[in-house]
């Protein structure tokens, strides 16, 4: 009877390994590594790149340091690069024709300037600095009131044309307006504070005014 009992207790020991077995077996291969595996963190997903800046965005962003800007140097810097801006007008045929203008005007053949600068406002209008080069060219020849008409439209496209501007207040020099002149500068020195020749013109001119009101 014991030696019975012994068989049976063995055989059924035997049989419960041999089931814990077999239902490993059954199990795919890497199920206990998936099942012991901590749940994997989803990744975030990559920011969207900003998209560039537009010609308009870029020189808000200039005009804004050249006026916070205390150092003369940089602010030169900064008003250098402004100018390379105004003078990209989008049209290759356009960019050539003021190329073309510039070299007349460094020969003094003003004629021939004014040709292709003619040709730059006509085809393209809303484009300020082929107005601001044209205005150039007129005061070179003492047009002044044709160089202060394309001046207007330059600003009208530009407000902040600190070249046109400076442009505006040589003209009103010119006709002894010193009033006119001196509020000119005042308008250089709000968009480019740290123009010395601006700065000069108004402290020259607010002498003058003061002494002609004694």
């Amino acid at each position: 009877m014991r030696s019975l009992l012994l068989f049976l207790s063995l055989t059924l020991a035997a049989g419960a390994a041999q089931a814990q077995t077999e239902t490993i077996i059954e199990q795919p291969p890497g199920a206990l590594e998936q099942q012991a595996a901590p749940p994997e963190r989803e990744e975030a997903a990559p920011e969207a790149a900003a998209p560039p800046a537009t010609p308009e965005q870029r020189l808000d962003r200039l005009y804004a340091n050249l006026k916070r800007e205390r150092n003369e140097r940089a602010a030169q810097r900064i008003a250098g690069i402004i100018r390379d801006e105004w003078n990209k007008s989008g049209s290759a045929s356009i960019d050539l024709m003021m190329q073309w203008s510039q070299r007349a005007m460094g020969d003094k053949k003003y004629d021939v300037a004014l040709d292709f600068l003619d040709q730059v406002t006509l085809l393209a209008p809303d484009y300020a600095e082929g107005w601001n080069r044209r205005a150039t060219v007129h005061y070179m020849m003492d047009s002044y009131a044709k160089s202060m008409s394309d001046i207007e439209h330059a600003l009208r496209i530009e407000p902040r044309h600190f070249g046109a501007l400076s442009g505006m207040a040589a003209i009103f020099k010119a006709y002894d307006r010193k009033q006119a002149a001196m509020d000119a500068y005042q308008r250089v020195l709000s968009i480019y504070p740290m123009m010395r020749s601006a700065q000069a013109e108004v402290s020259r001119l607010a002498e003058e005014l003061a002494g002609e009101g004694i």
